[in-house]
């Protein structure tokens, strides 16, 4: 493969891939609760403390599609590097909320708060790759370097409670 193909995506792959080992943290976590209450087999009934791995699990699982789909389109049509700070904001944001989940409910909202910032910032970042995507092709005008600039500078924001 292209090394410069390989460079302006390996941010992305280390951040995807970190978000997978994470997933089967998550699903461990399940598993293990499930198996300690309930013997050998799994079941998505039991106790309050396996109910809450299992729903933090779950809830984790559904927002999973759409991190996936905007860090990339962000990363591949916006900037690579501030889609990969924000990914790696959001998995970091992502365990807070499983951890907080498990105590107290209200311990989690912080993380689903903070989490819904990152994931609306790569969302900006993957419109506005797609808008210059349309303004070059159709009036030939390129704003890709400001648009870099900008989420570069401003992706350090990110880091604000």
């Amino acid at each position: 493969m292209d090394q410069e193909a390989v460079g302006s995506v390996v941010l992305l792959v280390i951040v995807t891939l970190i978000s997978v080992v994470q997933n089967a943290f998550f699903a461990h976590k399940v598993e293990h609760e499930s198996r300690t209450h309930n013997g050998r087999s799994f079941q998505r009934t039991g106790t309050l403390a396996f109910e809450r791995v299992y729903t933090a699990n779950q809830n984790c699982v559904d927002a999973y599609p759409t991190f996936l789909v905007v860090l990339w389109t962000a990363g591949l049509l916006c900037s690579q590097v501030p889609a990969a700070f924000a990914g790696l904001m959001y998995l970091f944001v992502r365990q807070k909320y499983f951890v907080g989940y498990l105590g107290e409910r209200t311990q989690s909202t912080p993380g689903y708060i903070f989490g819904k910032r990152i994931i609306a910032f790569l969302s900006l970042m993957s419109l506005a790759g797609v808008l210059n995507h349309f303004l070059v092709s159709f009036l030939g005008s390129d704003f890709q370097d400001y648009i870099r600039t900008v989420t570069t500078t401003v992706s350090p924001l990110l880091l604000i409670p």
